[in-house]
């Protein structure tokens, strides 16, 4: 028998797991909602004071109180208990693993639940997808300043959406879950975690709910770019399972849930493969075009790949995608795909530019545009340059940058294209009251004609993006010509160099570059 203890995310109680509790009891194992302070019961029940810690300790309650049997509960301590699936979904990772710490000999593994991957010494408060809220909050929490007895109030019924997808809720699910939450204490949110050496080596599985925008591809894909805090995910005690579901699987799905965790407890789950120690991650494998060696000009945050020819030329600006972190080497601009592209802008007899942005956290679209946008200015006032005549192509993630050159087209802009773009914020990204929304943004676009280079194996978060963007633009007949790469991957230029993908290539660039003529 596996006893799971599961601990509730923002604004809800124990009510949440109810389902899936009677799954897990069905199959035979022990079940143990975790009510903590402040959200059970009737509202306003959170003592002053009452923070992260408060909710660590009603998490130890609960493990301390499992019986030996991994099922019964009994009033023993920690050494005559049983072995414990520690399950956090959403907030409540975070005192499941500030309480996993302290109870390491207690815990067989610990499943994050569609949550993010707290850092030690970071609040809770990283982890709230709305960006301007976050502000709001740190800027309250500043110089010691911040309220421990104040409250987040709990979503209205349509403001759920803010914080995670409700793909999958019937009606009936969603007015409950509305009616049973309860504000959140801040104190909660501001604490930073302290996480102990113990948690570091402990068995993980990580539950990702597609229709809130994870997946496992896209975790390999974070994971490739070498950011040190995802290293730890390609580790064979780590496990990766799917649900096809909103932020809240527990209410949608908890049939499928139950059967998640009883295979997480089994040690069964999708592992990523490290790469080979002389095998380059997917996006610092070559570019798929065999073309002459090109030397980057580097000004700044600008490199400019200048093509052999005289007078003033077209440019066309590579914009490249994020988040990526701010410590990766190397960087983006020295990526094959952003270098080839350039390159071959060059040989075609375009100034091929790139542009370095501070796109490193998904709270930082707004300097990243800023970033873009000053770049773009600096090119044009290059005398090499026509500034009449320029391009903007975005890559992968940058590609919500595109909203601002869609929402209003300046004169000099002949053409916008975009190559395996994030056109519409993911949900669980918090972003979409931002102007960071490319499926709204067309419909002002005009006559701007736009590239769009599209993956036939995309990541399906992704892929729903691009096809509400193409509705759109025919919707309102904006100028978007597509090009398919029908068995191409995310990153095709350097994962898939096959001739379908290089004739891609070919077309995107001969396509842009006709917009960029005289």
């Amino acid at each position: 028998m596996t006893a799971f203890v599961l601990v509730p995310g923002m604004f809800t109680g124990t009510h949440v797991w109810e389902e899936t509790v009677a799954h897990l009891t069905a199959a035979g194992a022990g079940a143990y909602p975790v009510p903590l302070t402040g959200l059970d019961g009737p509202p306003g029940g959170a003592a002053a004071g009452t923070d992260l810690e408060t909710h660590i300790a009603d998490v130890l309650a609960v493990i301390d109180a499992v019986g030996p049997e991994n099922g019964a509960t009994g009033d023993g301590g920690q050494e005559d208990g049983g072995r414990i699936v520690l399950v956090g979904h959403d907030y409540g990772i975070h005192p499941a693993l500030g309480a996993a710490g302290r109870r390491a000999e207690r815990i067989d593994r610990i499943v994050y639940l569609d949550s993010a991957m707290p850092r030690d010494g970071v609040p809770a408060l990283a982890a709230v997808p709305d960006g301007a809220l976050r502000e709001r909050l740190a800027a309250r929490a500043g110089g010691g300043g911040a309220d421990p007895e104040g409250e987040l109030p709990a979503p209205a019924r349509d403001e759920w959406e803010r914080w995670g997808s409700t793909a999958g809720l019937a009606d009936a699910a969603l007015d409950r879950l509305t009616a049973l939450a309860a504000p959140q204490p801040l104190g909660t949110l501001l604490q930073p975690l302290r996480l102990t050496g113990a948690v570091t080596g402990m068995p993980t599985t990580g539950v990702l709910c597609t229709g809130n925008g994870a997946s496992i591809e896209m975790v390999r894909m974070l994971a490739g770019m070498g950011d040190p805090a995802l290293r730890a995910l390609v580790d064979p005690r780590v496990t990766f399972f799917e649900l096809a579901t909103g932020h809240w699987p527990m209410l949608s799905c908890p049939d499928r849930l139950a059967d998640v965790l009883l295979r997480a407890a089994a040690g069964e789950g999708h592992r990523l493969e490290p790469a080979g120690p002389a095998e380059p991650p997917a996006h610092l494998r070559p570019f798929l075009l065999d073309l002459p060696v090109v030397t980057a000009e580097r000004t700044g945050n600008v490199d400019l790949y200048l093509p052999d020819a005289d007078g003033p030329r077209p440019a066309v600006v590579f914009v490249h995608g994020g988040p990526v972190p701010a410590d990766a080497r190397p960087g983006p601009r020295d990526w094959p795909a952003l270098t080839g592209y350039a390159g071959f802008a060059a040989v075609n007899g375009a100034v091929g530019a790139v542009v370095a942005h501070r796109l490193h956290d998904l709270a930082d679209y707004e300097r990243a545009a800023a970033d873009v946008a000053g770049a773009v200015e600096r090119i044009r006032a290059d005398p090499r340059v026509d500034a009449d005549r320029v391009a903007l192509w975005f890559l992968s993630g940058g590609g919500l940058i595109t909203a601002d050159w869609l929402d209003a087209p300046p004169p000099w802009l002949r053409c916008l294209a975009a190559t395996y773009p994030v056109l519409a914020p993911l949900p669980n990204w918090g972003m979409s009251g931002t102007r960071f929304h490319p499926v709204r943004a067309v419909t002002k676009a005009g006559g701007l004609p736009v590239v769009l280079t599209r993956v036939g194996l995309e990541m399906p978060e992704i892929a729903a993006g691009v096809e509400e963007f193409l509705a759109a633009a025919r919707d309102c007949g904006a100028r978007v010509e597509v090009v398919d790469v029908p068995h191409g991957h995310h990153g095709f230029e350097t994962r898939d160099p096959t001739d379908e993908s290089r004739d891609a290539v070919r077309r995107a660039m001969s396509a842009v570059l006709e917009h960029l003529r005289p």
